[in-house]
């Protein structure tokens, strides 16, 4: 297959509210800016990967019919993706697929979202689950996690006060970025002192629901060679899906521990291998993890190999993880300050380009070269992951 690198970057500010702008207008306010930092135009544009999901969130069925003339796609080949809080960085390997194939030398990945604008969110996201064997237990979105954070607390130990150093650590980093949904600095007796949702989840513990846009342009190697400024090469894609019920993947007849991020470790290492990445804490410089809690973070850290199981939390204790240490963690402030759920997961692959472009801002990382990326949907279901590496 042929190379890809991303040219052009393009985000919204993410916010609760903008009642400034329609889906379809928030949408196209990243592609422009995506294009606007490629040197590229709309008619350069060949294909469209839209990222929407769920509909319901939109309050539109089947907006993928609005957004299109927004785009500037009319009369070229256009899909649209939904793979849930995934949805993102999967819209991201679609299109990556569309030009590493040689069908297209030039390719849009966009979308936008208005979780914040929804009203209850968790309503909506609680339609995902089985009618007869999961609902009624009630699962929903949060308790699902806390489930999982529990069984691994007890298995490696990690405490609430692991899990509040996270949160603090994105909310401090959030701080250096314009695009971030939340700006303001927490303290851990702050996390831990918030109303709990779900123990242990708290309200400091959880993202928020935002309204924003995220769009990437995708060239081939031979176009991206005739434009001038900086690329994010994409060396590595991995996907990877679990079982729709959750309880197959507990108790002893269960294939992996749900304490762990087995199968998001699956597609990591699948990117891994095409990148060709054999030590990941010596080969990362930079890593945008999706993690919608606190304690996903910890455990995506040790599915990503950047340190062994159980040793996300002490190793965050002794300063690791933060900007300035030698592997910086969301330096964006991540998911947990800012989610709009159809291009969260893209917005990682879009912050880990900006990273090894060098064109972060005051969260870059200094000499990154190599980021990961990574996106996780549905009940935990569906998990994807990227490298990308700068100019050699």
């Amino acid at each position: 297959m042929r190379r890809v690198a991303i040219v052009g970057v393009g985000q919204t500010e993410h916010r609760f509210r903008r009642d400034d702008v329609t889906y379809p207008e928030l949408a196209r306010e990243a592609v422009a800016r995506a294009l606007a930092h490629a040197g590229l135009e709309v008619r350069d544009i060949e294909a469209a990967v839209l990222a929407l999901a769920p509909d319901a969130l939109m309050g539109v069925a089947h907006a993928e019919r609005w957004v299109a003339d927004a785009l500037g796609v009319a009369d070229k080949p256009f899909m649209r993706v939904n793979t849930g809080g995934s949805t993102g960085i999967t819209t991201v390997h679609a299109a990556y697929f569309h030009v590493a194939s040689g069908m297209f030398d030039c390719v849009l990945a966009a979308g936008a979202d208005r979780v914040g604008e929804s009203g209850d969110a968790q309503l909506v996201l609680n339609t995902m689950w089985d009618v007869l064997y999961e609902r009624p237990f009630p699962l929903n979105a949060i308790n699902m996690l806390a489930l999982q954070a529990v069984r691994y607390m007890a298995k490696y130990g990690t405490t609430e006060y692991h899990m509040a150093l996270a949160a603090v650590k994105n909310r401090r980093h959030a701080l250096r970025n314009p695009h971030a949904h939340l700006r303001k600095e927490v303290t851990v007796e702050e996390v831990l002192a918030s109303r709990v949702i779900c123990w242990p989840i708290k309200l400091f513990d959880a993202c928020p629901q935002s309204t924003g846009g995220c769009a990437l342009v995708l060239c081939s190697e031979e176009v991206a060679r005739r434009l001038p400024g900086p690329k994010a090469w994409i060396d590595g894609v991995g996907n990877c899906v679990e079982t729709y019920f959750m309880g197959d993947r507990m108790g002893p007849a269960a294939e992996h521990d749900h304490a762990d991020a087995d199968a998001l470790a699956e597609a990591i290492a699948r990117a891994y291998r095409q990148a060709g990445i054999r030590d990941p804490w010596r080969e990362i410089d930079v890593a945008e993890l999706y993690a919608p809690f606190s304690n996903i973070e910890l455990h995506v850290i040790e599915a990503a190999r950047l340190c062994d199981k159980g040793q996300a939390g002490p190793l965050l204790e002794k300063g690791e993880f933060h900007l300035g240490s030698r592997q910086p963690v969301n330096p964006s402030g991540g998911v947990l300050c800012a989610n709009p759920i159809a291009v969260t997961a893209m917005v990682r692959v879009a912050e880990a380009a900006l990273q090894v472009m060098a064109h972060a801002g005051e969260r870059q990382v200094e000499g990154a070269r190599t980021a990961l990326a990574t996106g996780i949907g549905g009940d935990h279901q569906f998990y994807g992951a990227v490298v990308l590496r700068g100019e050699r």
